[in-house]
C-alpha cells in the first residue's frame, strides 16, 4: 500500500509538473506557428509584444490556453492610417493533443475581451476587412494551409465596440457595449448555430441622417448552418430594439464567389403601441416603464434579392399606427390621435428607384394638432409631394412630452407644402411660412433664459424653377440677460443668391455656447457689432466687390476657443475692426494662444470670397509682434492632422508637424523677442513670412541662438502633410563647433568630427529636404551645397588624426589647429561630401577631401606633402616599395596617399600611395570626383525609383477609377431598366384589369390646426 501511495504522488506532482511547465513547453512553438500563419494568409500589418504571449494549461485543462495581448491588425495601401482591430485581450482554447501532436492545431474557442472593430468601405468598394488570404490562393504559392483548422465550438464577445462606415452606400453604424456568446460545432457540415447579443448603445445613419441613436438591443438568434451549400436559415429568433421586439425568417446564401442572396421577411412580434414608442428618441428612460400607452401597430418587411458590384437586394417596410396615444403619469395632457400609414418599397434594390408613402400622419398634443402627408419617388430626381401643418403651443407640448430641465413658452406656427421634382436643375412649387410669437426658453445647464423671441419667415417658389426660391425672414427678435439682438434676411436665386441682410446687436458667446452646445469645442467671451450685407453672389464669385454693399464695425473682448484640434486654446483679450465691401481692417488684436502672446494689425481682403466660395484665399498683410512664442505647441500629427498639444503646458521639444493653412495668401511681417523651436530658444526673430497655397517663404529671416547668428530664407510646404519639405538657404555667423554637435542632429549625422573639434564656424549653405514627423529633417532626403567658414578650430585628441599621426610618425599631426579656412562641401543622396581643401602644419602640407555616410561610416582619404627625413625607417622602407625608390631618405620631399575608413571614434587608416611628386591634390581631387559621381548616380537611380512607384500607383488608381465608373455605368443602366419594367408592368395591369375608374387621391387629412 505504501508503494501504491508513493506511486499515485509521484504521478501527481509529476501531473502538476507537466501543467505547470506547459507555457515554457508550447509558447515558442504557438508563437511561431502565428507569425508563420500572419505572413502568409494576413495583407495587413499584425502588431504584438511577444512578452503579452501566455500559455496555460491549468485553468483551461484539458484545452491548451493561449492569451495574448494587445494586438493590434492594421491595414495597408489606402487603410495604412486605419486600425481594423485591436484585441486588448485575446484568449484562445486550443486541443492539447493537438499541439503536442504538432501536425493540424484544432481551434476550439475564443474569447474576446473589450475588443474594438472598425470596418470601412471606401466609395470604390475596397474594404479593410478584406485582408484574409484564402486556401485556395495559399495553396496555388504552394504554402501549408493544414496546420490550423478551426474547430471551434463556443466563442464570446465582452464588452466590445463595433464601428462600420461604408462610404459606397453610403452608411454607418456604431455599436458600444457590445456582448455576445455563441455555440456551434464547426467541425461539422451541417449544424446548429445559437447567439445571444446585448448592445447598450447602438447608432445607425444612413447619407448624413441618424436613423437610429444610442438604441439598445437584446438579440438571440438561431439559424441552420448548411457549410455544404452555403445556406443559413434562420430559425427561432427573436431581436428587441429597445422595447420593440421583431423577428427574421428566410435564409441568407452564398451560391459562388460573387453573389450573397437574401430572402429574409421581418415582422413586429408585439403589436401594442407603447412598444415601438420606444424607439422615439428620448422617450425610452427609467421612467418608460410607466406610460401609459394604447393604440395598435403593425409593422412588418422584406428583404429579397441578390448582392454583389451590381446589386443589392429589394426591400420593403410597412408601417401602420391606429389611434395611438400616450401619457406621462407625471404630466397633465396626453398625446392622442395618434396615426400613421407609411409604405417604403423597392423591389430593385436600386435606392434610386425607392418609392415612399406616408399617407397619413397625424397627432394631437394636448389641444395642438400636428398633421402631414407626404410621398417620395426616386431620389435623383426626387418626385415629392407633401405637408406639414403644426400650430403648437410650446409651454403646452411640455405638459405631454417631458424635456428634461427645458422650460419653453410662445405660439410656433409651421405650414409647408411641396409638390414637383427636386434635382439640380428644379425645385418642388414650394410655399411655406414658420412664425413664433413672444418665444421663450431655458435650460438647466444654462439658466440664462433666452426671451422675447419673435420671428417670421416664408420661403417661396411658385414655377419649380430652382432660381424663382424666395427667402424673406423680415424680422427675428430675442433678449438675452438683457441684451438684444436683431436681424433681417431676404434672399432669391438659389444658384447664385441675391441677398440683402442686416444684424445688430452683442452676442455672449459662453452664454449662446451653453445653450447651442458646439462638439468638441469650447468658445467664451463677447462679441458685438452692426454688420449689414446686400449685393449678388455672383459679384461675390466673381471678384466684383464693388457691387456688394458690405460695412460695419465688430468688437471682441476676452473671447476665447479651444477644441480637440487646438487643445492649447486661444484667447483674445480684446479687437476691434472695420470692414467694407472689399477689406477688414483690423486696427488692434491682442491675445495668447497657448503660452504663446501675440498682437496683429493689418488689413485682410476677399473676406467674402474666402467665407462663401470654396477654395478661394483669404488675402491681406498683417503686422504680427509676440515677447514669447512656442513653436512646439501648434504641431499636429501627420497621420490624423490633430494637434500634439497637450492643452496645458507647453511641450518642452516638437512632436508632430506645423500645418500651413490651405487657402490663405497673406504676408506676415513677424517680429518675435523669444521662439521655443523643438528644444531651442531663438532670440530677436524677424523677417517676413509669405503664406499661400499651403507653402510659408521666409524672407531675410534672422535670429540668434547658442550664441550665433542666424539668417534665411526659403520655404516650407505642407501640401503633402504626411512628407513635408523645405528648401532653405542659411547663413550663419560665430557658431560654436560643440554647440552645434550638441544642438542638431544634423550636425551629429552629417559632420562626425565636430564631436572632437574645439572653436568657431560660420556657413553660408543651401539646403532642402523632408522634415519627419519630429519636425526635424529626415536625413536621408536631404540635398544640399555650400561652405564652411572655420574661423579657428582645434582638433584634439582624436581618434582619427592620431593613427595619421602614428602611422606617418608626424606627431606635430596627432593636434590641430586650423584658422580662417574655407570648406566646399555638398549632401548628395544621404551622403555628405568634402571637396578637397589644403591645410599647412609647420612644413607639412595636407590635402583632404572624401564623404561619410549617415550610417557614420568614413571614406576620406588626404595626402600629406612632408620632408622625408622626418619619416621613420618602416615608413621609409614601404615608401621604397610604393615609389620603386632605393635611396627614399635621400630625397626632398615626399608625398603620401591615404585612405580614411571605418568610423569616427573607431577610423582604419591604411597608407596607398608614395610619390616624389608634390601631386596631393590631384589625388584627393580624382577620388572625391569619382565619389561625388556615384553618390549622384546613387541619387538619380533613387528618384527614378521612386517616380516608377508613383507612376505605377497614378496607374492603378485610374485603372480602379476606370472599373467605377464602367461599374456605375452598369448600375445606371440595370436601374433604369428595373424602373421601366415597373412602369411597364403597371401600364399592363392596368389594361388587362379593364377601363377602371380613375384612383382617388390619398386623403389628404383635415385641418384641425384651425381650431
Amino acid at each position: 500500500m505504501r508503494k501504491i501511495l508513493l506511486g499515485f504522488l509521484a504521478f501527481v506532482v509529476l501531473l502538476v509538473v507537466a501543467l505547470a511547465a506547459a507555457p515554457f513547453l508550447f509558447k515558442d512553438k504557438l508563437r511561431a506557428l502565428a507569425d508563420k500563419q500572419i505572413a502568409q494568409r494576413v495583407r495587413a500589418k499584425v502588431q504584438y509584444n511577444p512578452a503579452d504571449i501566455g500559455v496555460t494549461l491549468l485553468s483551461t485543462f484539458p484545452d491548451l490556453g493561449l492569451d495574448i495581448k494587445n494586438l493590434r491588425v492594421i491595414g495597408l495601401d489606402s487603410f495604412s492610417r486605419d486600425t481594423l482591430a485591436y484585441l486588448p485581450d485575446l484568449k484562445v482554447g486550443l486541443d492539447l493533443m493537438t499541439v503536442i501532436k504538432g501536425q493540424q492545431i484544432d481551434v476550439k474557442s475564443v474569447a474576446l475581451d473589450r475588443p474594438e472593430f472598425s470596418i470601412k468601405v471606401l466609395k470604390s468598394g475596397l474594404a479593410n476587412w478584406n485582408i484574409l488570404i484564402s486556401n485556395s490562393a495559399a495553396a496555388a504559392k504552394g504554402q501549408d494551409t493544414s496546420q490550423v483548422n478551426l474547430a471551434i465550438r463556443g466563442w464570446e464577445v465582452t464588452d466590445g465596440r463595433l464601428r462600420y462606415d461604408d462610404r459606397s452606400i453610403p452608411f454607418s453604424f456604431d455599436a458600444r457595449g457590445v456582448n455576445h456568446t455563441g455555440k456551434g460545432d464547426f467541425t461539422k457540415n451541417v449544424f446548429d448555430l445559437t447567439s445571444n447579443t446585448t448592445i447598450d448603445k447602438l447608432t445607425a445613419n444612413y447619407n448624413g441622417i441618424d436613423y437610429l441613436t444610442d438604441k439598445q438591443v437584446n438579440a438571440d438568434v438561431a439559424m441552420e448552418m448548411d457549410l455544404n451549400k452555403n445556406l443559413y436559415t434562420f430559425k427561432e429568433n427573436r431581436v428587441k430594439l429597445n422595447d420593440f421586439p421583431f423577428g427574421f425568417a428566410g435564409a441568407i446564401g452564398l451560391p459562388n464567389a460573387t453573389d450573397i442572396t437574401y430572402d429574409i421577411t421581418f415582422k413586429a412580434l408585439q403589436t401594442d403601441f407603447k412598444n415601438i414608442l420606444s424607439l422615439v428618441p428620448g422617450v425610452f428612460n427609467a421612467q418608460f416603464k410607466d406610460v401609459q400607452a394604447s393604440g395598435q401597430v403593425a409593422f412588418n418587411g422584406y428583404y429579397k434579392g441578390v448582392q454583389n458590384k451590381l446589386r443589392m437586394p429589394g426591400y420593403g417596410v410597412n408601417l401602420t399606427v391606429a389611434n395611438g396615444r400616450f401619457k406621462y403619469p407625471q404630466l397633465p395632457q396626453e398625446a392622442r390621435n395618434i396615426n400613421v400609414a407609411m409604405v417604403v418599397d423597392n423591389p430593385s434594390g436600386f435606392t434610386n428607384n425607392v418609392k415612399v408613402n406616408v399617407s397619413k400622419f397625424h397627432l394631437d398634443l394636448g389641444t395642438n394638432p400636428v398633421d402631414g402627408y407626404v410621398t417620395v419617388d426616386g431620389l435623383a430626381p426626387m418626385k415629392v409631394d407633401g405637408r406639414v401643418k403644426a400650430n403648437v403651443n410650446l409651454a403646452e407640448a411640455l405638459k405631454v412630452y417631458p424635456v428634461a430641465g427645458v422650460t419653453a413658452r410662445g405660439q410656433l406656427f409651421v405650414d409647408a407644402t411641396g409638390k414637383g421634382t427636386y434635382s439640380k436643375t428644379q425645385m418642388p412649387v414650394v410655399n411655406a411660412a414658420i412664425k413664433m410669437t413672444n418665444g421663450y426658453l431655458k435650460s438647466n445647464k444654462f439658466p440664462a433664459p433666452i426671451e422675447d423671441i419673435n420671428l417670421s419667415g416664408t420661403v417661396m417658389n411658385s414655377t419649380g424653377q430652382v432660381n424663382d426660391t424666395y427667402v424673406s425672414l423680415p424680422q427675428f427678435h430675442m433678449v438675452l440677460e438683457g441684451e438684444p439682438l436683431d436681424g433681417r434676411l431676404t434672399a432669391h436665386n438659389i444658384n447664385s443668391p441675391i441677398f440683402d441682410a442686416n444684424v445688430k446687436g452683442t452676442v455672449d458667446l459662453t452664454k449662446i455656447t451653453k445653450i447651442f452646445p458646439l462638439q468638441g469645442m469650447t468658445v467664451t467671451g463677447r462679441v458685438s457689432g452692426n454688420v449689414a450685407a446686400a449685393g449678388n453672389m455672383a459679384d461675390v464669385e466673381a471678384g466684383r466687390y464693388q457691387n456688394v454693399k458690405a460695412s460695419g464695425t465688430v468688437q471682441a473682448r476676452n473671447v476665447t476657443y479651444r477644441s480637440k484640434d487646438l487643445p492649447q486654446g486661444v484667447s483674445i483679450s480684446s479687437a476691434a475692426g472695420t470692414f467694407n465691401n472689399n477689406q477688414i481692417v483690423i486696427q488692434q488684436l491682442n491675445g495668447t494662444a497657448g503660452t504663446s502672446d501675440f498682437a496683429a494689425n493689418g488689413t485682410v481682403s476677399n473676406y467674402l470670397g474666402y467665407l462663401f466660395t470654396p477654395g478661394q484665399p483669404l488675402r491681406g498683410t498683417m503686422n504680427v509682434t509676440s515677447h514669447n512664442f512656442n513653436v512646439n505647441e501648434f504641431m499636429v500629427d501627420p497621420v490624423s492632422e490633430k494637434s500634439t498639444a497637450a492643452g496645458k503646458a507647453a511641450p518642452a521639444k516638437a512632436s508632430g508637424v506645423v500645418p500651413i493653412p490651405k487657402f490663405f495668401d497673406l504676408v506676415l511681417n513677424s517680429k518675435a523677442d523669444n521662439v521655443t523651436y523643438d528644444n531651442l530658444k531663438l532670440n530677436n526673430a524677424s523677417g517676413t513670412v509669405t503664406v499661400k497655397n499651403e507653402v510659408a517663404t521666409l524672407q531675410n529671416l534672422t535670429f540668434n541662438t547658442l550664441g550665433a547668428t542666424f539668417g534665411t530664407t526659403g520655404s516650407y510646404n505642407t501640401q503633402d502633410l504626411a512628407h513635408p519639405k523645405f528648401d532653405l538657404g542659411l547663413n550663419i555667423k560665430n557658431l560654436d563647433f560643440q554647440k552645434a554637435f550638441a544642438s542638431f542632429n544634423t550636425i551629429k549625422a552629417l559632420v562626425p568630427l565636430a564631436s572632437q573639434v574645439q572653436g568657431i564656424f560660420g556657413t553660408n549653405f543651401s539646403v532642402s529636404g523632408e522634415m519627419g514627423q519630429d519636425m526635424l529633417p529626415k536625413l536621408s532626403t536631404l540635398t544640399g551645397k555650400g561652405l564652411f567658414d572655420i574661423v579657428k578650430a582645434s582638433v584634439l585628441q582624436s581618434p582619427v588624426m592620431s593613427q595619421i599621426s602614428s602611422l606617418t610618425t608626424l606627431p606635430e599631426l596627432k593636434n590641430l589647429q586650423v584658422l580662417n579656412k574655407i570648406v566646399d562641401a555638398q549632401i548628395v543622396n544621404g551622403n555628405f561630401l568634402v571637396k578637397p581643401f589644403d591645410l599647412t602644419i609647420g612644413d607639412v602640407k595636407m590635402t583632404v577631401g572624401g564623404s561619410n555616410s549617415l550610417a557614420g561610416l568614413l571614406s576620406y582619404v588626404t595626402a600629406i606633402n612632408a620632408p622625408t627625413g622626418k619619416l621613420g625607417s618602416a615608413l621609409s622602407s614601404k615608401l621604397t616599395q610604393l615609389t620603386g625608390v632605393q635611396n627614399i631618405q635621400g630625397t626632398d620631399r615626399v608625398t603620401l596617399g591615404l585612405n580614411i575608413g571605418g568610423s569616427i571614434t573607431s577610423p582604419v587608416v591604411k597608407l596607398t600611395s608614395g610619390s616624389l611628386k608634390d601631386q596631393g591634390k590631384a589625388i584627393v581631387t580624382n577620388v572625391v570626383k569619382t565619389k561625388l559621381t556615384d553618390a549622384l548616380i546613387g541619387l538619380a537611380n533613387k528618384n527614378k525609383a521612386k517616380t516608377d512607384s508613383t507612376q505605377k500607383a497614378t496607374a492603378t488608381a485610374q485603372q480602379t477609377s476606370q472599373e467605377q465608373l464602367q461599374l456605375e455605368i452598369q448600375k445606371k443602366k440595370l436601374e433604369a431598366q428595373e424602373k421601366a419594367r415597373q412602369a411597364i408592368g403597371a401600364g399592363l395591369n392596368s389594361l388587362f384589369g379593364g377601363r377602371k375608374k380613375a384612383a382617388a387621391p390619398a386623403p389628404v387629412p383635415a385641418d384641425t390646426t384651425k381650431k
